[in-house]
């Protein structure tokens, strides 16, 4: 009788290790059959706010980290030196109008003479008369020119919004010297964002672009997002390989038998997200790819590979 309650008492054991062990699997089978990464980041478009004229700050409309809309005024330039010198090219313009009704003036004069008395005017004088004629038109059209590009760069005394997102990493102040083309702030794109899973190499042949992604931010871990694989990177900077002596690749020897598989980045474009989700630049991410289901259902990208 004892004998016999110990068998049922490792049965029952057994029974009860098989089942733990048979629904362990079933909830982490997709670790086993899709693959997956913890090391993924959020990223999206930065933009990098940089004015294009020169000057001293005179106003800032935003403060740091706020969120703006396109075409929102984010900070002002001095305008003076750009107003005096659209003053100087309507001058250089009216100027040019001037010049061009006297040159027109005398050349039709002159045409006119050589109209009546073919001898009165001499070919030489009338082809330097309509030339400089000519020459005066082209120069109104390079006066407008330079009003225009006057005109421009008085308009970039006021830097706004490009889209819609955050501004970041506001360090000037009002007084501060902008410089063109040197950026000032970031500019954080809202509709942008999606999520690099940088996978094994040794991972990336059950990967293709239009498999189905589950995203999980360490941020949101009750939230997995769903998403679709966009692309995979064709290449990694290499760490070796670099020119040496004699423009011959310098190679480190590897000592190790151990060999690390690189990393390869795959993108993860994001499906509509949850209202509760604030993404942010640089969050950390678990991808997991399913493969197993694009298989099944022949998606986009498979079918590509086709």
């Amino acid at each position: 009788m004892q004998i016999l309650t110990t068998i049922v008492k490792l049965l029952l054991t057994l029974g009860i290790i098989a089942a733990a062990g048979y629904f362990g699997y079933e909830k982490y089978r997709d670790y086993f059959d899709n693959p997956w990464t913890r090391d993924g980041q959020v990223r999206t478009q930065v933009i990098q706010v940089t004015p294009r004229v020169s000057g001293m700050i005179t106003a800032i409309h935003v403060r740091d980290n706020q969120r703006v809309k396109k075409g929102d005024l984010l900070f002002e330039i001095d305008p003076s030196q750009y107003r005096v010198k659209v003053a100087q090219a309507e001058a250089r313009l009216r100027r040019a109008v001037e010049n061009a009704k006297g040159r027109k003036i005398e050349y039709e004069r002159l045409r006119q003479i050589a109209e009546k008395d073919a001898g009165a005017v001499s070919q030489k004088d009338l082809i330097r008369n309509e030339v400089a004629y000519i020459k005066a038109l082209a120069d109104i059209d390079t006066a407008k020119e330079s009003l225009n590009a006057a005109k421009l760069n008085l308009g970039f005394t006021r830097v706004c919004a490009e889209v819609d997102g955050w501004v970041s990493n506001i360090n000037f102040q009002i007084g501060s010297q902008a410089v063109a083309n040197r950026p000032l702030m970031a500019l954080v794109d809202k509709d942008s964002f999606w999520v690099f899973g940088f996978f094994r190499e040794d991972m990336l042949s059950g990967v293709r672009e239009g498999d189905r992604a589950v995203v999980t931010l360490m941020a949101y871990p009750d939230t997995p997002l769903t998403g679709h694989v966009e692309s995979v990177a064709w290449g990694i900077a290499p760490s070796d390989g670099n020119p040496g002596e004699n423009l011959l690749p310098r190679v480190k020897p590897v000592f190790q038998w151990i060999r690390l598989a690189q990393r390869i980045p795959v993108r993860i474009a994001l499906d509509p997200l949850p209202e509760t989700i604030k993404l942010r630049v640089g969050m950390t991410a678990s991808v997991m790819v399913l493969a197993h289901d694009a298989n099944e259902s022949g998606t986009p990208g498979h079918e590509k590979e086709r």
